[in-house]
């Protein structure tokens, strides 16, 4: 079993938010605790994903953020090029942020700024073939180590919990 896997067999599975909830409940036993238990985990689980992304991403030499914008001219598809405000929607971060990391992308080679062919004003950024090299490698990467994180869970569990966290995830779009 990896380091990151579960056992989702074992009954007794007893872990720290355990103790967390078990030292609240005797310093507050007035306080519903069902939040805590559900949220604490999902902190810490975060903790461990961010972890397992900036090692799959370094081994490729990106940054998380490199990651975003790669990622998301990626799955456009051929020929991986978006418009500046597409990325922006894709990616959630501010226009001059955009600006900043196209520029840094494109002085790596990663990204190519193309004159827009339907605005003149306007321009399309475009992945490079080291950019998608990058991109593709970090991604199987990522798969690699998310794997390894659920792998004590059935697949039938794995879906179950994509579903309820997609239910969670309902109210915020």
């Amino acid at each position: 079993m990896s380091r990151f896997s579960i056992d989702a067999t074992m009954p007794d599975m007893h872990d720290e938010v355990d103790e967390l909830v078990d030292a609240w409940a005797r310093e507050r036993p007035d306080l519903d605790l069902g939040p805590v238990e559900v949220f604490s985990r999902i902190s810490r689980l975060s903790r461990h994903l961010d972890l397992a992304r900036r090692r799959a991403f370094a081994a490729h030499h990106i940054e998380p953020w490199e990651f975003d914008v790669l990622a998301a001219l990626r799955r456009a598809g051929a020929p991986y090029e978006l418009s500046p405000g597409r990325l922006l929607r894709e990616t959630l971060v501010t226009s001059g942020t955009m600006t900043n990391r196209v520029d840094r992308l494109n002085s790596r080679g990663l990204v190519d700024r193309l004159p827009d062919p339907n605005d003149r004003r306007g321009v399309l950024v475009r992945l490079t073939r080291e950019g998608k090299a990058a991109v593709d490698g970090a991604f199987e990467a990522l798969l690699t180590a998310e794997a390894e994180i659920v792998a004590g869970l059935p697949e039938e569990e794995r879906a179950r919990l994509a579903d309820l966290l997609r239910t969670l995830m309902g109210p915020f779009g």
